[in-house]
């Protein structure tokens, strides 16, 4: 029996948290939806631990994603994890010290594979590849992989299919969900999860934030 995907509400625009990040979720905090998170930039740290700590509160897991590729970056990416209290890191390129401090944290870390550039993300590389990398990083003791599906130079379905059939971890498709097309193929290859954020705020999947919230989540239970 396939997974049902769970959706992770990003209160992000292109790739960047909404500045109103917590007046949308004080609308959205009765929603359907348990998995929330946002990403590094551009809020200020102090507002981020504001936030995540209301989610806490509301009983919301919650993950913080950062699109970053150095390792300094990354690495500064993981203290505000772990000073926000998250339960997850996603994102960031693979480094040893960035598993290390969330293994020690007890923070669950999904970083990226691929070669990822730009911001909004964009993801290159080979399929085998990929796999090859995440069961690299899955044998370091990360908790699972962010793939970001939809934001592939090439065949995007193929790859998700691929990578979640042959990598045995938790795969959070992560980017460019903004369609019930989309919604219908993840529902068919079954993920652990899947993020959206721009496309609520496009308004792609009904009239206000949390009602596409409570959409989304009942059209995948179907």
């Amino acid at each position: 029996m396939k997974n049902t995907p769970e959706l992770v509400v990003m209160l992000t625009y292109d790739d960047r948290t909404v500045l109103n990040a917590a007046e949308v979720f004080e609308q959205c905090r009765n929603s359907k939806a348990k998995y929330w998170g946002f990403k590094e930039q551009p809020l200020p740290l102090e507002d981020m631990k504001k936030l995540f700590a209301v989610m806490k509160e509301c009983g919301k897991t919650t993950l913080l994603e950062v699109v970053a590729y150095t390792e300094e970056e990354c690495m500064e990416g993981a203290r505000m994890a772990y000073e926000c209290r998250t339960d997850f890191l996603v994102g960031t390129m693979y480094f040893d010290s960035v598993n290390d401090f969330c293994r020690t944290r007890n923070i669950k870390y999904m970083p990226f594979v691929g070669t990822v550039t730009q911001r909004p993300s964009i993801l290159d590389g080979t399929i085998e590849g990929m796999i090859s990398e995440a069961k690299q990083c899955l044998a370091k003791g990360v908790y699972g992989i962010d793939l970001l599906g939809y934001r592939y130079t090439g065949d995007a379905a193929e790859l998700i299919r691929r990578f979640v059939r042959e990598v045995d971890a938790p795969v959070c498709v992560a980017g460019s969900v903004n369609s019930f097309e989309r919604l219908d193929e993840l529902k068919e290859i079954g993920p652990w999860s899947f993020t959206i954020g721009s496309a609520f705020f496009d308004y792609k999947f009904g009239d206000t934030v949390a009602g596409q919230i409570d959409t989304v989540c009942d059209y995948m239970k179907q």
